[in-house]
C-alpha cells in the first residue's frame, strides 16, 4: 500500500491507451476511426455517448496516428468544457487556428478537438458551422459531447457521426485485473463485480474506484468497493425490493427509512435501487412499471425534492404494482 501512495500518478492518466488498438470496447467504433487514420480522409466528426467509454482517448490516438507525435502540439487544438465556450471563441481562437498555415504530411489536416461540445451556446454553434465550410479543406473538427440531441442539426449535418456506449462487463473486468495484476494488489471476484456494479459501464470510474481502494485497504473486496463509493449495498436494496413485490409495505418502509438514516442521498438510493431493478429476474410486466416509478422519482429528486417523502412515495408505488 505504501508503493501505491507513493505513485501520484492518477491510474486513468497511467493506463490510458496511446493507440486506437488497446481501447477496449466499442469496436465498431474504433475500427471505423482506424479506417480514417489508415486512409489519411478525416471527415468533421460527431462522437456521442456516456462518460468514461473512450471517446476523448479514442481521438487523441486517432490525433497521433494522423498527424505523429511531433506535429501533435503544434497540429491539434483541444477546447474543453473549462474554456469559454461563447462566440468570442469561435471568432478568436478556433479561427486563427483554423487560418494558421503548417506543414503537415500529405493528405493531411489540422484538428479541432471540442470536448464537450454539447456544453456550446447556441450561438457560438452558428457562428461555428460557417468556420467549419470556410476551412474543411485544411482543418477537421471533432465534437464530443454526451447528448448529440444537443447540437444543432447544422453542425450534425457536416459531421460523421460515431455512437460510443457502455462498456460490457468483460471489457471492465479485464481492464480492472490487468492493472491490479501491474500495480500488485490482491482483488477478489466479488470485488470485480462490485465495480462493474458501482461504474455502470464507465471505464474511468471503475478505475478511479479500483485506486481509491487500493490506497485505502490492503484487498479489494465487496464490502470496500461500497464503503469506497459510498452507495448502498445492493443485497438491502434487492431484499427491499422483493418486499414491495410481495405487498410487504411496512417493512419495505422501513427498509427505505433506514437506508435514508445511514446518510445516503436519495439521488444515490435512486441509483442503486435502479440498477438493482434493471437486473432482477422477473417478469417484464413487472421491471418495467417498477423502472418507470422509480424514473419519475429521479426526476422529482433532480428537481430539487431530494427528501425522505420522496423515497416512502416510491415505495407506496412500487408495492401497489400488479401483473396485468
Amino acid at each position: 500500500m505504501t508503493d501505491i501512495l507513493k505513485n501520484n500518478i492518477p491510474w486513468i492518466e497511467k493506463y490510458r491507451p496511446s493507440i486506437l488498438e488497446n481501447i477496449v470496447g466499442n469496436d465498431d467504433a474504433i475500427s471505423r476511426l482506424n479506417i480514417i487514420a489508415n486512409d489519411g480522409n478525416m471527415p468533421h466528426l460527431l462522437l456521442s455517448g456516456p462518460s468514461g467509454t473512450g471517446k476523448t482517448t479514442s481521438i487523441y490516438c486517432l490525433s497521433k496516428k494522423l498527424l505523429g507525435t511531433k506535429l501533435v502540439q503544434d497540429g491539434v487544438l483541444e477546447l474543453n468544457a473549462s474554456d469559454e465556450r461563447g462566440i468570442d471563441i469561435v471568432r478568436g481562437k478556433i479561427k486563427m487556428f483554423a487560418q494558421q498555415k503548417l506543414i503537415l504530411p500529405n493528405g493531411r489536416n489540422k484538428i479541432i478537438i471540442l470536448d464537450e461540445a454539447d456544453s456550446m451556446t447556441s450561438a457560438a454553434m452558428q457562428a461555428m458551422r460557417r468556420t467549419m465550410e470556410l476551412y474543411s479543406s485544411t482543418t477537421s473538427f471533432v465534437l464530443i459531447c454526451n447528448n448529440s440531441s444537443k447540437i444543432i442539426e447544422p453542425i450534425q449535418s457536416r459531421c460523421s457521426m460515431i455512437r460510443y456506449t457502455r462498456l460490457e462487463d468483460n471489457d471492465i473486468i479485464k481492464q480492472i485485473r490487468m492493472i491490479a495484476t501491474k500495480e500488485n494488489i490482491s482483488i477478489t471476484d466479488d470485488g470485480c463485480h462490485a465495480i462493474i456494479f458501482t461504474s455502470n459501464g464507465d471505464m474511468r470510474q471503475a478505475i478511479n474506484i479500483l485506486q481509491s481502494c487500493a490506497a485505502g485497504f490492503d484487498i479489494i473486496n465487496e464490502k470496500n468497493v461500497y464503503y469506497i463509493a459510498d452507495i448502498p449495498h445492493p443485497t438491502m436494496i434487492k431484499d427491499m425490493i422483493s418486499k414491495c413485490i410481495n405487498k410487504d409495505i411496512d417493512n419495505a418502509f422501513t427498509d427505505i427509512k433506514n437506508i435514508y438514516n445511514m446518510g445516503y442521498s436519495p439521488a444515490d438510493i435512486l441509483g442503486t435501487i435502479y440498477n438493482v431493478s434493471k437486473s432482477l429476474d422477473i417478469s417484464d410486466e413487472i421491471k418495467l412499471p417498477i423502472l418507470k416509478e422509480i424514473g419519475f422519482a429521479q426526476l422529482r429528486v433532480s428537481e430539487g425534492l431530494s427528501t425522505l417523502c420522496q423515497l416512502v412515495s416510491l415505495i407506496g408505488y412500487l408495492c401497489k404494482i400488479k401483473p396485468k
